[in-house]
């Protein structure tokens, strides 16, 4: 029994779907929602910054950068054979 288990051992990072990229777009991804939030928090209320430049930032952030990082895969090396 401990062989057929064996066979059929899959570890966790094997399988793993997310590379380096991935984490590394999720982290730009956040730090745009961590800038967006942070100048809408400390513009006033109809200022250009709170109005305008903090919902670009987090526009980019949830919509785009952050689904980005979870559907990003690298390319497999083709063999020529």
């Amino acid at each position: 029994m401990n062989d057929k288990n064996s066979k059929n051992n899959v570890h966790l990072f094997e399988g793993w779907a997310f590379g380096k990229t991935n984490y590394i777009l999720f982290a730009v991804g956040m730090s745009a929602l961590l800038v967006g939030y942070a100048l809408m928090a400390s513009g006033t209320v109809n200022s250009f910054q709170s109005l305008t430049l903090a919902p670009i930032f987090l526009f980019l952030g949830y919509v785009v950068i952050i689904p980005l990082a979870l559907v990003y895969r690298e390319k497999a090396p083709q063999d020529d054979s």
